[in-house]
């Protein structure tokens, strides 16, 4: 078994692949307190009283419309949930702000909007801002006075953001510099105030980054894109023409705009991750209801297997997700808390204390974006004929979710970066990899130990998870053994690992929320959550096996891969259980409570 963390040593990011994590050790969503509930609460009447009954309105993309509504969050406070006290915000911690953003999550072209501006919009200045920079922008940031938008996306690049062709160039009096080229993708670009904008000055290799008003001379737009779906958000290309910028201007220091922007998408991805499952928890509430509603054969919809099945598997993933991320947000926020109390300034901490667990940001990234997409594809199905019609609910909720597998870097671009991520953290000494892979390795060659008997009510998840870690440590140490610097070509091997990684992240973290809530609450008062992290656990099994073997046969071949093989299926054997009985039991706790109970 991998060894345990005690309470005072705080884990580190990556080091759920090699290191066995307490249930006591991690935050669960069950234990909010009063003052957080509040804020949730406060979030999802938001919704109900502005957004959702304007959700046409804002489609449409009604003049003036979104700013209202953002006008409306600020005045609520909502723009300034985790903005420290000083410039105008709430100051609350990092999964505080984790919660508010899930809660509003489900508010569709305004999620987005929303994300935008007190995320990538507002979260570089707060950080790298100088006092002066903070000062003049983030209070009126903070309560939505000025909106923002985030300028890093050009035409010719989009996941290598260093190869912008933005420049910026010093005026001759040395006060200004001078900004010529062309941003798209930019959400708020339409309305914003203030602008984040990436570009190179002179012929830098690296990006710098600069604060630039909507007022500064220079500046044109093109007409509102139109999309698939967040249909009410404004997406605009801008475009810089001898725009002149302040020197005071530049964000942080000459050639720190790379930085800024991996940071920051960080963040991001961690928040879309969260506002993924606030939007997949109202859907599955509306499949709920509707399979409820929905009569055919003289019964409702909810009473039939196939339906059943669907609205089960729609909450075992939410739930395991939810369990994720509230887990890394907590680590992030030890993580920042650590680093305060060693002396380091507070907005350096933040993004240093999420920087920690960029790969863990990346896994959740994919994972939330694909529940959704998973959840709302179900939510269509469940609806049938009317999830086709434009009257019903699911056409937006189908639509909305597919641009967040592209967001905040693409799935695939986020798989790549959580193995190369890890293995880095590895060659730099962070994380020891090899030393538990080789130790893995050598365990192949022993006869299985059988006289490990499970005890505890969980000692057989945990030791699945165990051994999904000995199943990842296998492919990932073999892989990077065969293939060496040939590894970073091999993208579809990579993408194997990052599905393994994925897999046992959810996992572990699912069993950890149960674990921790059953000892809370009692086995009994937790049945259904037994019942889903078995149920997740018991497939994810099957997937950590699949894309390990798809790894394995791409880069081993006789009596290795035959070796390996056999390591794989011995590290992914699951005891049989009936699946059908568990999800039935699940199915019938939602049907009775008629929405998303867990």
């Amino acid at each position: 078994m991998a060894q345990e963390i005690s309470t005072t040593e705080t884990i580190k990011g990556g080091e759920f692949l090699i290191r066995e994590t307490k249930a006591e050790d991690v935050f669960i969503p069950e234990e909010w307190n009063e003052e957080q509930l509040m804020i949730a609460q406060t979030c999802r009447d938001f919704l109900e009283q502005e957004v959702y009954p304007n959700l046409d309105r804002i489609d449409a993309q009604e003049e003036g419309l979104m700013q209202s509504i953002l006008d409306k969050a600020g005045e609520l406070g909502l723009l300034g949930i985790s903005i420290p006290e000083v410039y105008g915000g709430f100051g609350k911690d990092f999964v505080t702000g984790m919660l508010a953003t899930e809660n509003l999550g489900a508010g569709h072209s305004f999620s987005v909007a929303y994300a935008a501006h007190t995320g990538i919009g507002t979260l570089p200045i707060l950080y790298y801002g100088n006092n002066a920079q903070k000062d003049k922008y983030v209070p009126k940031l903070s309560t939505g006075e000025w909106k923002s938008a985030y300028c890093l996306t050009e035409p010719g690049s989009g996941s290598d953001a260093n190869a912008a062709k933005t420049k910026a160039v010093l005026s001759a009096d040395g006060k200004n510099y001078i900004l010529n080229g062309q941003k798209m993708w930019i959400t708020n670009g339409g309305f914003a105030d203030v602008y984040i904008v990436f570009a190179k000055i002179d012929s830098d290799e690296n990006l710098s980054a600069f604060i630039v008003e909507r007022s500064f001379p220079g500046i044109s737009l093109n007409p509102e894109e139109h999309k698939m779906g967040i249909k009410g958000s404004s997406t605009r290309q801008v475009f810089f023409n001898d725009c002149i910028v302040p020197v005071e201007n530049l964000l942080s220091e000459r050639g720190n705009g790379f930085k800024i922007a991996v940071n920051i998408l960080n963040l991001g991805r961690i928040k879309l991750a969260g506002a993924a499952i606030g939007g997949s928890k109202r859907i599955s509430t509306q499949s709920i209801a509707y399979a409820n509603e929905r009569q055919q054969f003289g019964r409702p919809i909810s009473k039939y297997g196939a339906i059943r099945y669907k609205l089960a598997e729609q909450a075992i993933r939410i739930y395991a997700c939810e369990a994720a991320i509230f887990r890394c947000s907590r680590n992030m926020e030890d993580a920042i808390s650590t680093l305060i109390a060693s002396g380091m300034e507070e907005g350096k901490a933040k993004l240093k204390g999420v920087e920690q667990f960029a790969v863990e940001a990346a896994i959740l990234k994919v994972d939330g974006s694909e529940v959704l997409d998973y959840v709302a594809d179900e939510g269509v199905q469940i609806y049938g004929g009317m999830g086709y019609s434009a009257e019903a609910p699911m056409d937006r909720a189908y639509r909305d979710a597919r641009i967040n597998r592209i967001f905040e870097g693409t799935n695939e671009i986020n798989r790549m970066l959580a193995v190369d991520m890890m293995l880095k953290k590895a060659m730099k000494g962070d994380l020891d990899l090899m030393g538990p892979a080789t130790k893995v390795a050598s365990e192949l060659m022993q006869i299985p130990d059988m006289s490990n008997v499970s005890e505890g009510f969980f000692d057989a998840d945990k030791k699945a998870i165990a051994d999904f870690k000995k199943a990842v440590l296998l492919v990932a140490g073999s892989a990077v053994q065969k293939l060496m610097m040939e590894l970073a070509k091999e993208q579809e091997v990579l993408m194997n690992i990052a599905d393994m990684l994925i897999d046992l992240y959810v996992s572990e973290s699912v069993q950890l929320r149960v674990e921790k809530l059953a000892g809370i609450k009692g086995n009994e008062a937790c049945k259904e959550q037994i019942e889903m992290m078995r149920v997740y656990l018991y497939d994810a099994a099957d997937r950590i096996n699949k894309a390990g073997k798809d790894a394995i046969t791409s880069f081993a071949e006789g009596d290795e891969q035959r070796m390996l093989l056999m390591g794989l299926k011995r590290f992914t054997k699951m005891p049989s259980m009936n699946v059908k009985e568990s999800r039935r039991t699940i199915a019938a706790k939602l049907i009775k409570e008629n929405k998303y109970c867990y």
